[in-house]
């Protein structure tokens, strides 16, 4: 069945690009209808347009499974790169160091990257390439009809696939103990955070991991599975309330704030992320508490959602290197020769 998202009216505002959501759409969604990765698509247009990027200043990337057929319903201005099954950090990797001017989106799933792809995510992470990374998570395989992913839950009961023996794979830990600079988790049925993630995501400079539990409602959507939208709501423990306030627009509050403790954590582009904590003085800066807070959440079985832990000073890839703005491919041979005192130097170091 093919659902096409929601499209906006013929009169369509623009945003400070003068673009208008429309040109951040992409081709109708082939998933099923109420699939979890279709409002992921969703918040993934109304963050780009709020935050005014332009689509032809951004590449996304893809491996195989159902969350991997994503980028083709946002960005159809944007070039794009459908790799093989856990290829696309590589894939990512090589393109956003040709040209790093480009932001990049990547789109796996939980097969994707936790599974076959698991020595790339790795990889990714600690070479802290600039990019927004998505894992949209449902604990299946459901583009082969619905086997245990490596994300599924202990104990899980599946009608063809019997009881899942084995302890998941939490993706915002391995992120973390892979030294990502940017780990957040939500759901799916939170598109409100799913969003305000996202655009802080893409104001992070170096990797920004977003593990959203993503429902699959043909094979994994039992009222007790952990990847279900009645287990999505019923267990969802936010850390705080998340805005993103954009470099240089007024801040217009929508209704008075809460008691509870702000932080602002101040991006490299001069955006500003707001946290207001909800029940605990959470800090997403103190590496070793994310780690507590996951581990308890698991524990307890807990959907602990937000942002986990930022890093604004680690160096990215395009740091490391020294990479010029312009592509490595359209650099002339001008640009590559050295100069022959430069070479006349490197001479006489060696004879």
């Amino acid at each position: 069945m093919t659902e096409a998202l929601p499209m906006a009216g013929a009169a369509a505002n623009v945003n400070l690009a003068g673009l208008a959501k429309n040109d951040y759409r992409g081709a109708p969604s082939t998933l099923c209808q109420g699939c979890g990765h279709n409002s992921i698509s969703n918040q993934i247009i109304a963050a780009l347009y709020e935050t005014n990027t332009v689509p032809e200043d951004v590449m996304k990337f893809s491996g195989i499974g159902c969350s991997s057929k994503s980028p083709t319903y946002f960005l159809n201005r944007t070039f794009g790169f459908n790799s093989l099954h856990g290829r696309m950090p590589s894939i990512a990797t090589g393109a956003l160091f040709a040209d790093a001017r480009m932001k990049g989106i990547g789109v796996s799933g939980d097969g994707d990257s936790a599974s076959i792809g698991m020595g790339q995510f790795k990889h990714v992470m600690r070479r802290n390439v600039n990019m927004v990374y998505i894992v949209e998570n449902n604990g299946v395989y459901g583009l082969t009809k619905g086997q245990f992913s490596a994300t599924a839950e202990k104990g899980l009961q599946l009608k063809k696939q019997g009881e899942n023996p084995y302890m998941p794979v939490d993706i915002c830990m391995e992120a973390l103990v892979s030294n990502a600079t940017f780990v957040a988790r939500s759901f799916a049925g939170n598109p409100k955070q799913v969003k305000e993630l996202l655009k802080a995501a893409l104001a992070h400079d170096g990797i920004a991991v977003l593990d959203i539990i993503s429902p699959c409602v043909t094979f994994n959507d039992q009222a007790n599975a952990f990847h279900s939208y009645a287990w999505g709501k019923d267990h969802e423990e936010p850390l705080h309330e998340i805005s993103y306030i954009a470099p240089r627009s007024e801040i217009m509050l929508e209704r008075d704030m809460e008691d509870g403790e702000i932080r602002e954590v101040s991006m490299h582009d001069g955006s500003t992320v707001i946290l207001k904590n909800l029940e605990r003085g959470y800090d997403p800066t103190d590496r070793y508490e994310a780690l507590r807070v996951m581990e308890e959440s698991q524990r307890n079985n807990w959907l602990v959602t937000g942002l986990l832990y930022i890093n604004t000073t680690k160096p990215t890839l395009t740091d490391i290197y020294n990479l010029v703005d312009t592509p490595l491919n359209r650099l002339t041979d001008v640009d590559l020769r050295p100069e022959r005192s430069a070479i006349d130097k490197v001479n006489a170091l060696m004879f």
